[in-house]
C-alpha cells in the first residue's frame, strides 16, 4: 500500500529559462536541470521508495532516471502524467501568445477550467487525466513511498482535486525539482510539504 507520495516537478530546461510554454513539446533538461535532478536524487537516497513513475516527456523522464539510478528502480513512463497540452501556445512566451493569439488568450483567461486551447486541451480535461493516473497508481504501485515526476500544471491540478480550497495552494509556486509530499490519512490524503527545494 502507498503511504506517501512525492510529487516532483522536472528539472530546468532552456525553455523554462526563456519563459516559453512547453506543454507536450518534448524538451529535455539543460545542464542546470541535470544538476538539480542529481541533487534531488542524492537527497532521496535510502528512502523506502517502491515505485518511480514519470511523464514520458524527456524533461520529466530524465529527472526520473536520475532518481531511479540512486534508488535502484527503472522509472515507469506514463503519458497521462504529461503537462497541460497547450496546443498553439506551445513554444511561445506569454507576450508572444498575447500578440499572436489575442482572442484565444482572452478566452483562455476568461474560462479557467473550460477553455480548450486550439490543438490542445482544457484544464478540466487535464485534471481528469491526472486524477485517473493517480487513482490507478495508488491502487497498483509498490510502496510504501512512490515518486511521481511530472510537471507544474499537472501537479497543480492533482493538488486542486485532492485538497480543494486549501489556502496553501493559492500561494504555491512549483519550482523545478520541487517536492510536494502527501501522506495517507484516515480521511484520505494529507498535504505535508508543498514544493520544497531544500536539496537546492
Amino acid at each position: 500500500m502507498i503511504e506517501r507520495a512525492l510529487l516532483v516537478r522536472h528539472g530546468q530546461t532552456d525553455w523554462n529559462v526563456e519563459g516559453r510554454w512547453q506543454g507536450h513539446y518534448p524538451t529535455g533538461l539543460n545542464a542546470d536541470g541535470y544538476a538539480q535532478a542529481q541533487a534531488l536524487a542524492a537527497m532521496l537516497r535510502g528512502r523506502p521508495i517502491g515505485t518511480v513513475v514519470s511523464s514520458d516527456l524527456p524533461r520529466a523522464y530524465q529527472t526520473a532516471e536520475a532518481i531511479g539510478a540512486v534508488v535502484g528502480l527503472t522509472p515507469q513512463a506514463d503519458e497521462r502524467w504529461r503537462e497541460f497540452h497547450l496546443g498553439v501556445f506551445q513554444g511561445l512566451t506569454r507576450e508572444e501568445i498575447e500578440e499572436r493569439y489575442t482572442d484565444e488568450w482572452a478566452a483562455f483567461r476568461a474560462d479557467y477550467w473550460g477553455y480548450t486551447v486550439p490543438g490542445g486541451e482544457s484544464r478540466r480535461v487535464l485534471q481528469a487525466r491526472i486524477v485517473a493516473a493517480w487513482t490507478v497508481l495508488i491502487e497498483q504501485a509498490e510502496g510504501p513511498e512512490v515518486v511521481i515526476v511530472s510537471h507544474g500544471g499537472s501537479i497543480r491540478m492533482l493538488l486542486a482535486a485532492l485538497f480543494e480550497g486549501d489556502p496553501l495552494l493559492a500561494q504555491m509556486h512549483i519550482e523545478n525539482t520541487s517536492v510536494t509530499t502527501v501522506e495517507r490519512a484516515s480521511e484520505g490524503w494529507r498535504l505535508v510539504d508543498v514544493a520544497s527545494v531544500v536539496h537546492l
